[in-house]
């Protein structure tokens, strides 16, 4: 392929991903959610967000992993401690990342 083709395949890509995002994005103008529904996927993003990091602090060596000799659960329980008392996401960051650089030093 040419260099002219591959750039009209690119940008004809990105164009087509832009306005199929778009697209939904500007239907939710014109349907009517239902109360129910709109309720419910307020809990999308903390299921997303915990569906991808649970495996993270869990599994270690390619089995779960659920011992205190497991430094990013150590550190994960801390950082949610942190989150849920102070509420404060740098906070939260801090000692998530500060705990799993001692533990890890440490072991």
């Amino acid at each position: 392929m040419s260099d002219t083709t591959i750039w009209l395949l690119i940008v004809g890509v990105a164009a087509g991903t832009y306005l199929i995002r778009a697209s939904f994005i500007q239907a939710w103008q014109w349907i009517s959610v239902p109360p129910a529904l709109a309720r419910a996927l307020r809990y999308v993003p903390p299921a997303v967000f915990a569906a991808l990091v649970l495996p993270a602090l869990v599994v270690a060596d390619g089995g779960i992993d659920l011992s205190p000799d497991n430094p990013r659960l150590v550190a994960g329980l801390a950082a949610a401690v942190v989150a849920w008392y102070s509420r404060n996401v740098l906070l939260t960051i801090g000692v998530g990342m500060g705990g799993l650089w001692l533990l890890q030093a440490a072991l």
